[in-house]
């Protein structure tokens, strides 16, 4: 019989390293917002981190070709959803939002994803489930009105928290999708995706780098792309992995609640950003959302 392993505090605070690459990912899209483009900073990320990957996971690459190029439609499908779209987006809505915002928005993912796959696949959602969802879905939307609900009548709405809602959609889609994938190494997989998203932001980069010019490559710039390229691509990814195998996948998920935490610290302590009310309350009807969702009842 196959048992868990038991949990150590190592394996909790390596799968912790995940939620603050993710978290400082955020942060760093916000400081370098006048620096780097968005689109710019996404295509150098995905570069740099495919041109790091690619010798270290070749062998993989080259044996799994038969069955990459056999699932080519879903695999492309997922680049442009989870590589190709997602941070791209929040790298844009980074230039009008703040980092705590956009990091608290992202925790309503787990909520999306489940009526993606409700819609998706028919699975059945409790009623403890939908209040769940709701309740996050209230609180992403008390931070993107700020608390003040006759924003939402004036349609005074932050492009950056529209452009993140979006993000988080399209992420969540991925997410869902992800049972189709064709059955690769899971670092085949990370390294295709890399590539064929990375492809995918070619014209896009072109287009921005004719519209506003090159950026100019200063210490900060390059320091916050080879951050974005090594730790929320590629160091996030394994801590993530050894979490769900050494604390299991359920304890691992709980773990995407701290980017809104690591997020908030990091964005105070570098960018000056304020913790306000409704940041507070929306955090605590999102985590209270999440509980909800995943609180199973006792036989």
């Amino acid at each position: 019989m196959r048992t868990t392993p038991k949990p150590t505090l190592l394996a909790f605070l390596i799968v912790a390293i995940a939620p603050l690459c993710w978290g400082g990912n955020i942060v760093i899209a916000k400081g370098v917002a006048p620096l780097i483009p968005p689109v710019a900073l996404a295509f150098w990320r995905w570069a740099v981190a495919f041109a790091i990957l690619l010798p270290l996971t070749w062998p993989y690459v080259r044996r799994d070709w038969p069955v990459a190029r056999a699932g080519w439609k879903i695999l492309i499908l997922l680049a442009i959803l989870g590589i190709t779209s997602f941070n791209t987006l929040l790298y844009r809505a980074m230039h009008t939002t703040t980092a705590i915002n956009g990091a608290l928005i992202q925790t309503t993912m787990p909520a999306v994803i489940i009526l993606i796959s409700r819609v998706l696949y028919g699975e059945r959602i409790t009623w403890r489930q939908t209040a769940g969802v709701t309740l996050c879905v209230v609180g992403a939307g008390v931070v993107v009105l700020k608390g003040r609900w006759q924003a939402l009548v004036e349609m005074a709405l932050v492009q950056g928290d529209v452009l993140m809602i979006v993000a988080v959609f399209l992420y969540a889609s991925y997410s869902a999708l992800l049972p189709k994938r064709p059955q690769l190494h899971p670092l085949s997989f990370l390294t295709y995706t890399f590539g064929i998203g990375w492809i995918g932001l070619w014209p896009f980069y072109l287009w921005e780098h004719a519209a506003v010019g090159p950026f100019d490559l200063s210490l900060a710039a390059v320091g916050s792309i080879a951050y974005v390229a090594v730790f929320p691509s590629i160091v996030a990814y394994f801590c993530w992995n050894h979490g769900v195998a050494g604390i299991g996948a359920n304890r691992t998920g709980l773990f995407i609640n701290l980017i809104p935490v690591f997020a908030a610290i990091l964005a105070i302590l570098f960018l000056g950003e304020h913790l306000e009310i409704f940041h507070l309350a929306g955090m605590g009807l999102i985590l209270t959302g999440f509980i909800l969702f995943n609180h199973q009842r006792r036989a």
